[in-house]
């Protein structure tokens, strides 16, 4: 399951999604199976399954993953996790695992389980770990998952039953880092659902073509981009990031390991592990961890989406490396009923990314934080685990900064929300 979308910073779902998905296993991929929750009054129409994700070249995208992404080897076990609709694009991966000689266990999901599970299982069963998924995560040297799933299918959950189903499943994120499983995700904020397509304003059809086109992109040219920003980084002492809404923030990042998501997990990222075995489809993205309790000022983002509600104007005061205000025009109560049950941690400012794939061309306006697109700027308050970190807290925040200008002392890498000229772009 995708980590029952609890939590907006789409690392944590991909690390979670296992926690459901291996409790429904096998028989969910005929359309008729739907048709068996027809009984729980609780399940809204909008939380019917959805169609097939819009056909793409579901061959070469899941060789380029199995291959170049993931680096399968023979005799590896590679479990596999998506939603029903996913199912032409989940057997091709599988397929292309056997062919390279791996194991293959494909797990699949719909979102009336995901709402059922809610609806109709008593919450006492809430704190239960999945030992399934454990077991799982014991045996997987690759996980690879779509971000299928839409935010709206939990409206009206109670944030502290999704709350205490996501600390129960901490454990498998948590063992399959310590193991060092390679993880893949397909989506970083494109999956094309419907509800996804709605909040970018055109077709699922427009919206695959954005996904797989930027999945197709040149890894070696982002390679080079990212390698380039790298070093900056981490000779870099101060970041300051402003723009035109508002933000103003300032961070030291002396000292601080720069991690490159540039869509392959080669040799020496195996070595390396953490962060480094994990990718993100479409890839593209420099990150880091500031140094603890330095960031002051505040972070403006026009627009986000939070558990499938808009918020719109949504500012966060941060000082001494804390969150200590946040407000917003309109659409801010869900994520301040998230917010009041995470735990310890939830005020951390955790993370700073930038974008570097010029192959993801977003509509204007959209209210849809796509990490990898060339320019963009992400800041994550909560969680970090995902990036290296220790703030294990199961909550996130990552509004995406518009038109932001990233300066690393004094020298901007990104200038009104497009990389500054001195910068290689991939692909150009």
């Amino acid at each position: 399951m995708l980590a029952e979308l609890l939590y907006s910073t789409r690392h944590v779902r991909s690390l979670l999604l296992l926690a459901g998905s291996a409790a429904f296993v096998a028989g969910c991929d005929r359309p008729e199976s739907a048709s068996q929750g027809a009984e729980s009054g609780a399940v809204r129409p909008d939380s019917a399954e959805p169609a097939a994700v819009p056909v793409a070249d579901f061959k070469s995208v899941a060789a380029k993953v199995v291959q170049q992404s993931a680096g399968v080897r023979e005799g590896e076990i590679v479990l596999i996790a998506g939603g029903v609709e996913d199912l032409p694009l989940l057997e091709d991966i599988a397929i292309e695992v056997q062919k390279l000689g791996g194991q293959a266990l494909v797990t699949v999901n719909t979102e009336r389980f995901r709402r059922r599970r809610y609806d109709e299982v008593p919450a006492k069963y809430d704190s239960q770990t999945p030992r399934i998924a454990l077991k799982l995560a014991e045996l997987a040297d690759v996980f690879i998952s779509t971000e299928a799933g839409e935010g709206r299918t939990m409206k009206g959950v109670a944030p502290e039953r999704m709350a205490a189903r996501a600390k129960a499943s901490a454990p498998i994120g948590q063992l399959m880092t310590k193991r060092n499983v390679r993880t893949v995700a397909l989506g970083n904020g494109l999956y094309p659902s419907a509800e996804r397509a709605e909040q970018f304003g055109i077709s699922r059809d427009e919206l695959a073509g954005l996904m797989y086109g930027g999945v197709d992109a040149d890894y070696s040219q982002l390679q080079t981009t990212g390698e380039q920003i790298r070093k900056a980084l981490a000779a870099g002492k101060e970041l300051r990031i402003t723009s035109p809404g508002g933000t103003d923030l300032r961070v030291k990042i002396a000292g601080r390991p720069v991690v490159v998501n540039d869509g392959i997990i080669s040799a020496e990222d195996r070595k390396k592990g953490g962060p480094a075995v994990s990718v993100w489809l479409p890839a593209g993205e420099v990150f880091l961890i500031p140094v603890p309790g330095t960031a002051n000022g505040v972070v403006v983002a026009d627009h986000m989406f939070y558990q499938g509600d808009r918020i719109d104007e949504l500012r966060l005061e941060v000082k001494n490396g804390k969150m200590v205000g946040m407000t917003a025009k309109s659409g801010l109560d869900q994520l301040k009923e998230y917010y009041e049950v995470a735990g310890p941690g939830k005020d951390v400012f955790s993370v700073v990314d930038i974008g570097i794939n010029p192959g993801i061309k977003v509509p204007e306006g959209g209210a849809v934080n796509v990490w990898s697109r060339a320019g963009a700027v992400t800041v994550v308050v909560g969680d970090n685990t995902w990036a290296g970190g220790d703030n294990r807290v199961n909550f996130g925040i990552p509004p995406e900064i518009k038109n932001a200008t990233l300066e690393v002392d004094g020298t901007a890498l990104v200038k009104d929300g497009k990389l500054t000229a001195g910068t290689v772009v991939a692909g150009r």
